[in-house]
């Protein structure tokens, strides 16, 4: 039975499944429990407050975060122990100094001695101990140093006697992304595990402090079998799922919280194509699924219930427009959808999809309940 309550909502505009979304945050919260560390979700996805305060010990923290415009806007809502996961720029600690000021511990990440220098100086200037932790590469994936280079102690020599505060290292197994299954997932973790410790314990043999040891990507978080050595667990997409981690067997498709509602306008019959008001401005150009062993296009096609339609995907988009269509693969019956019918679309990036709209409409755990409106936020 087709859920009345979203027949009032214009489209396209974007749900969120609350039961799914509870779901998701509870099975992590329960992993991390089980490894014995404290888990700091990431809040990139999301980019919202109400959001946040599911996804939050107490709503209020430890969280992370992927750019100062959600340090800042999470610190006024009452957020008070973030990190900033991205290597920071000089130029940006003036921000990172008021939001200390404001009551906001903030920590930042770097890996290189130029970063290094321009946390100590703003460190001794502003009369703070900016915390910092040091980003460690465990497989090549992106930024970070190794256990090995003598850079780590330098590094680490210019925060501790520069005035900062030297609060760890920190991991994040990129390359869990293109890793398929739960084992090579906990491969991938075991690798990010070590390659973190050992720098811990190079750091500590030089007689530096290292309390954090922070590891963490959706994929080896939900897959790590021994996290001895490791402080705190990170991750982000859960909360929502989407297909890109459904192609990489982290969750299943009735995992996925989020879609996008669209209605249909209008048909290509000669071509089996329906055609959708979700294109690319809704659903966002993110293909991630296309090299995987199912491609699903620019998204699952689901009824208004959130069911998914066998056979049936978003094959191509333009602004505003949607095409549905069959899978080159797919022989049996498919429904024939009016003009005005409603569908959701599930998508293949949840943070990328979400970028693209300014709230959530949220239907609520409770049935009988009206739907909720989550503010969510952009920028930098």
């Amino acid at each position: 039975m087709t859920d009345s309550r979203l027949d009032a909502l214009p489209t396209p505009c974007l749900l969120v499944d609350e039961a799914r979304m509870v779901r998701n945050i509870d099975r992590l919260a329960d992993r991390a429990a089980h490894l014995g560390v404290t888990l700091r979700p990431h809040l990139k996805t999301t980019k919202s407050v109400d959001a946040a305060r599911l996804t939050l010990t107490g709503g209020t923290g430890p969280a992370t975060v992927s750019t100062l415009a959600e340090a800042e806007v999470f610190a006024r809502a009452g957020i008070t122990d973030i990190l900033y996961a991205v290597g920071i720029s000089p130029d940006k600690l003036d921000r990172v100094v008021a939001l200390h000021r404001a009551g906001c511990t903030l920590t930042v990440l770097l890996d290189n001695a130029e970063q290094a220098r321009a946390v100590a100086e703003t460190s001794k200037a502003s009369g703070l101990k900016l915390p910092a932790l040091i980003e460690i590469d465990c497989d090549g994936h992106r930024s970070g140093l190794t256990s090995d280079d003598p850079a780590l102690i330098e590094v680490g020599r210019i925060l501790h006697d520069g005035g900062a505060d030297l609060r760890g290292v920190l991991c994040h197994a990129g390359d869990s992304y293109a890793a398929v299954g739960h084992a090579a997932h906990a491969e991938c973790a075991e690798q990010e595990r070590q390659a973190v410790v050992n720098a811990a314990n190079v750091l500590r043999d030089a007689g530096l402090p290292c309390p954090v040891v922070s590891v963490g990507s959706t994929p080896t978080a939900h897959a790590a079998q021994d996290l001895t050595g490791v402080t705190e667990l990170r991750a982000g997409v859960y909360a929502m799922f989407d297909l890109f981690m459904t192609g990489i067997e982290v969750c299943d498709v009735d995992d996925i919280a989020l879609s996008v509602l669209t209605t249909v306008i209008g048909h290509q019959k000669a071509r089996g194509w329906t055609i959708c008001d979700a294109g690319w401005m809704a659903m966002s150009r993110d293909r991630g699924t296309a090299a995987q062993r199912v491609d699903q296009g620019y998204g699952v096609v689901c009824d208004a219930d959130g069911r998914v339609i066998p056979g049936l995907i978003v094959t191509q988009t333009n602004q505003e427009h949607g095409v549905i269509a069959r899978r080159p693969d797919y022989t049996g019956d498919i429904p024939d959808f009016p003009v005005g019918t409603k569908l959701r679309i599930l998508p293949n990036h949840a943070c990328a999809t979400g970028a693209q709209h300014g709230q959530y409409h949220v239907i609520p755990k409770n049935t009988d309940a009206a739907l909720k409106v989550w503010p969510r936020f952009g920028g930098w």
